[in-house]
């Protein structure tokens, strides 16, 4: 990953070490009283860390040790929050595993979804180890990496469907199970110590749209060979009985196209789920209607999955430039940006800056996809922004118009019951869910459940395995081009400046310290120059910048920022309620 600037569409990016140094403090005790992790006294254990994906959905990043040697499986994105301001995605901090990257054997991605693949384009330059997955996602991670200006050279070893990836002291077999997106691997860790199945996304759906019903005969054996533990999904803990099936979903996203009669009908979903573009496909194809992509990371997608044998019996998919040699009625757009993202074609559509995308009255959008926690704001403003400008919006509160591609409790109790495991340890899933799985856990008799978070260090090679330490974990954020910690002094800027404006003083003084001409006030975010009491309060700040210089005479000319700013904090404070960041900049003239 080469640094530098911009290119067309080309990207690059810097990880700015700099911007994190101030918050690097070494802690020896984490909460609960957990010592940090002693490696040199666990080398022949068996250890399961999180690093991502246990306190979140999203973000997944696992690390298994054995013997002085690390695997990972996954490494992906999340989406930010609010307290993020300017970031849209953000990934895991990986300073921990960085420091012993000499020892990675490898990494295994168990499919190609954003939240377990889309971490490597970032990161993988600071771990340069191996990636193992399977042809598919090898394409779409191809595609990815290919946008970059210079490249990113990875080894990528494509395994096949079902096959096996001996990286001692760890044998790894892939393991086909049912989810969203075409060749999702569950894995099957074998180790001197014990066997784990590391079930990644998934669920048992008797109609899947792409791929293979999940072998549960097969997964039956898997159990009889002897399962130490599972790292479950907890995704779907909350929800009873079983998930529906995407082949469910075809008829009904058809009804909703088929009432549309003279419009546009947009679909937003999730780029990578190609089981739910095959649906909507479908669906179009039986109302008449040509399927156009706008987003980047749909077309990328679209053609790793048409180049893996996907999508085939589909009409092509065209280009959303095509769309103005086609009636509105025969349209059918699928787009990104289901999570309300800024930069997405939704929320371009939605600020009428899409270059070949408007929608009037009489239009339709559907959003197929969950709404992730965190996201509902953002998603909230697009359908509220969306209904007054009378185009009609549908979403998984109103219609059926999504299927969850992870397992219900009873899907979860199935796979407790065909692996029989001694151990269970939920991830992929918030606090309350990892908790409630782990309760549930115990429900299906699993004799021993584990509640882990981001950081905690599962020991499961002792009598009573058990969470024994922790690791360096957190979050890292995109930022344009620097990839910086969620923590940095920039995020807290923003917010302030955000929350409370800006106020720059420029000075302009000559040796004598007296002003050559008026002090120049300029605000963002907190003073309307069109409005009267704003300007008299502009005036007031002046008139005390005048005052404090005149008393330089008793004052240190190296304190006059200081003193300005607290007096421009104190008028703002007084007149706005505000506390904008105030910057002094004095020009001296001789």
């Amino acid at each position: 990953m080469k640094d530098g600037k911009n290119s067309g569409n080309s990207k690059s990016l810097n990880f700015s070490s700099a911007k994190n140094d101030h918050i690097k403090k070494k802690q020896t005790y984490h909460e609960n009283n957990i010592p940090i992790l002693n490696l040199e006294q666990h080398y022949n254990d068996l250890l399961f860390i999180p690093l991502g994906g246990a306190n979140e959905i999203g973000l997944n990043f696992n690390l298994y040790h054995y013997q002085g040697k690390w695997l990972i499986v996954d490494l992906g994105i999340g989406f930010s929050e609010q307290d993020l301001p300017g970031v849209d995605v953000i990934l895991p901090k990986i300073d921990f595993i960085e420091e012993h990257k000499d020892n990675i054997i490898g990494m295994v991605l168990t499919h190609a979804h954003e939240d377990h693949l889309g971490g490597v384009q970032y990161l993988w330059h600071y771990l340069r180890c191996p990636v193992y997955t399977t042809k598919f996602t090898a394409e779409v991670l191809r595609a990815k990496l290919s946008e970059y200006e210079d490249g990113i050279d990875i080894n990528i070893i494509e395994v096949p469907m079902k096959g096996k990836i001996e990286l001692k002291p760890f044998s790894i077999e892939m393991i086909n199970i049912t989810h969203s997106i075409p060749e999702m691997n569950g894995l099957m860790i074998r180790t001197p110590k014990g066997n784990i199945f590391h079930t990644g996304d998934w669920k048992f759906d008797p109609q899947p749209i792409i791929g293979d019903i999940t072998d549960e005969n097969y997964i039956r054996k898997l159990g009889e060979e002897g399962i130490l533990a599972v790292v479950c999904d907890s995704t779907n803990i909350f929800t009873e009985g079983s998930s529906k099936s995407e082949g469910e979903l075809i008829n009904s996203i058809g009804d909703i196209v088929s009432k549309i009669k003279n419009g546009i009908v947009i679909v937003s979903t999730f780029a990578s789920n190609i089981a739910r573009l095959h649906t909507i496909g479908i669906a179009a194809k039986r109302n008449n209607r040509k399927v156009f992509l706008a987003g980047r990371a749909l077309w990328r997608v679209y053609n790793a999955a048409r180049s893996s044998g996907y999508l085939l019996d589909l009409d092509l998919f065209l280009p959303s430039y095509e769309i103005k040699n086609y009636k509105r009625n025969e349209i059918l757009v699928i787009c990104t940006g289901c999570q309300g993202e800024n930069l997405a074609a939704v929320s371009k559509i939605a600020r009428n800056q899409h270059q070949d995308i408007n929608l009037k009255k009489g239009d339709a959008i559907v959003f197929s996809s969950k709404i992730i926690p965190g996201n509902e704001k953002r998603i909230s403003n697009l359908l509220n922004h969306f209904c007054k400008e009378g185009i009609e919006t549908l979403t998984e509160r109103d219609h059926f118009v999504h299927v969850s591609g992870h397992p219900a409790r009873e899907e979860v109790r199935r796979m407790y019951d065909l692996l029989r495991p001694k151990i269970s340890i939920p991830v992929h899933g918030e606090p309350t869910m990892i908790h409630e799985h782990c309760k549930f856990a115990i429900e299906c008799g699993i004799e021993k459940a584990i509640e882990v978070s981001n950081g905690k260090v599962v020991n499961l090679s002792i009598e009573d395995p058990k969470v024994i330490a922790y690791v360096d974990s957190g979050y890292l954020a995109i930022d344009g081009n620097d990839i910086i910690n969620d923590n940095s002094i920039i995020f807290k800027e923003r917010q302030e400046i955000r929350d409370n404006g800006a106020v720059v003083i420029v000075l302009i003084i000559n040796k004598s310290h007296r002003l050559i001409r008026r002090p120049k006030v300029i605000s963002m975010g907190l003073f309307d120059r069109n409005d009267d009491s704003d300007n008299n309060i502009i005036d007031e700040i002046v008139e005390e910048i005048k005052n404090t210089i005149s008393e330089l005479k008793r004052i240190d000319v190296k304190i006059l920022p200081k003193k300005i700013n607290r007096n421009v904090q104190k008028i703002c404070s007084m007149k706005r309620g505000k506390s904008p960041r105030v910057f002094v900049h004095i020009e001296n003239i001789s």
